[in-house]
């Protein structure tokens, strides 16, 4: 198979979908990663209340749960780069679930705030590993101009997954506990077994193998990427706007919906029940946002259809953390689904034209690391910030409305290194 490069020519002169297909083991991989990541993830959310009255401990006081969790992944994130650039895309993915699926379980077996920050910082290790190297992985097996629409598919994994956490916790929370919402985080691991036989190394990354075989062969020196080899790659401004970008676009979208669970529950009066029906719907939004965003951006430009879905996550999150009547409430679910996760169908594709090749995994990583964060910041100062203004629904729409401005603003830049 010969390698993809960012100029390889699509199979069908109009992409679409169906033109996924000779590329769906690989497709479904990363999509399906990115779902059980995210429905061990968003266990924590829905399980916040319960936790906290279990532990006998303040909503404030599980911020640092999020900022140590945060911390793992930009531990994993950045590691895992340099693994999937050294030691392939493939086994930096494996190894990825294991870890993370691994600590989801642990989870369960914590009775302290001090334990379940440790084992969420290293279920954020493997969470943020497991990532980047799909995301590489899938980049850099299907052609340049299928890429948006790939990027779509595997990132609208986290939405499928963050709606079947609703569904479960609405039918474990009442009957079995927040404990069993964990333990069923082992689960992951068997998707190892389809990656192991099904999908194949990226063919860019084997190609530069082969190139550093045909120089060894032919008595040139070769030198392994380091570590620090690698830190060098981010002196650019491309990967100074990569960072950045990622930084307060997870900032913003950790405000918007980490404590939304929470929100509905404390604010709203609503059982776990009920809460599933606001999720859905902003997860059936965030589905329909990603896969437009995927097909808007072949047509008008990725940064086109970025600058308008954030435009839309301000002018939609009062209503959707505010709102009294149920029908607005839902509704506004929907469409701030579809906002604020329509711009996460085309990050990978963003990010990746921001690094060259033989850095790009770890280039990846290390954007989402310093984003992770952002989103760290996010679940620490929001809980903080509302008792200084009469509420956590206040807190968490003055934090989007300012990450998102900022967001808008790093994208209207374009460095000339960008590929």
């Amino acid at each position: 198979m010969l390698p993809v490069s960012a100029s390889s020519p699509s199979p069908d002169d109009r992409p679409g979908f169906s033109a996924l297909l000779p590329y769906w083991q690989v497709t479904l991989a990363a999509f399906s990663g990115w779902f059980l990541d995210a429905f061990d993830q968003t266990a924590l959310m829905f399980t916040l209340p319960d936790i906290a009255k279990d532990f006998g401990c303040t909503l404030s006081a599980l911020g640092s749960v999020f900022l140590a969790q945060a911390l793992g992944r930009a531990v994993g994130n950045t590691g895992w780069g340099w693994l999937s650039d050294r030691f392939g895309r493939k086994p930096a993915f494996t190894l990825g679930i294991l870890f993370f699926a691994l600590f989801a379980a642990l989870t369960g077996t914590t009775h302290s705030i001090a334990t379940l920050v440790i084992i969420q910082f290293l279920f954020g290790i493997g969470f943020g590993g497991e990532w980047t190297a799909s995301a590489t992985l899938l980049m850099e097996s299907v052609p340049a101009s299928l890429r948006p629409l790939a990027s779509a598919t595997m990132m609208s994994g986290y939405e499928v997954g963050y709606m079947a956490s609703a569904g479960a916790q609405a039918l474990i929370l009442p009957h079995y506990g927040w404990r069993v919402m964990f333990f069923i985080g082992l689960l992951p691991a068997l998707l190892i077994i389809f990656i192991r036989f099904k999908v194949k190394e990226s063919p860019l990354w084997l190609a530069v193998q082969e190139e550093k075989k045909k120089q060894r062969a032919d008595g040139a020196e070769t030198l392994s990427v380091s570590f620090w080899q690698t830190v060098r790659q981010f002196w650019s401004g491309a990967a100074f706007q990569a960072i950045a970008f990622m930084c307060f676009l997870e900032f913003q979208k950790a405000a918007l919906y980490t404590f939304y669970p929470t929100i509905l529950r404390d604010s709203h009066h609503l059982s776990p029940q009920m809460i599933f029906w606001p999720v859905a719907l902003y997860c059936l939004g965030s589905l329909s946002g990603k896969i437009l965003c995927g097909a808007l951006a072949t047509r008008f430009g990725e940064d086109t259809v970025m600058r308008a879905a954030l435009v839309g996550v301000m002018l939609l999150i009062i209503p959707f953390l505010n709102a009294g009547p149920w029908a607005i409430l839902l509704a506004s679910a929907f469409f701030i689904g579809a906002a604020a996760s329509g711009v996460y169908a085309l990050v990978p594709h963003y990010l990746s034209r921001r690094f060259p090749d033989a850095h790009r995994s770890a280039g990846m990583g290390t954007s989402y690391a310093v984003g992770s964060l952002g989103q760290g910041v996010a679940g620490r100062l929001v809980p903080s910030l509302a008792p200084l203004v009469t509420g956590l629904p206040v807190a968490a729409t003055l934090c989007v409305l300012s990450g998102t401005l900022i967001s808008i603003g790093v994208t209207l830049f374009r460095p000339k290194d960008v590929r």
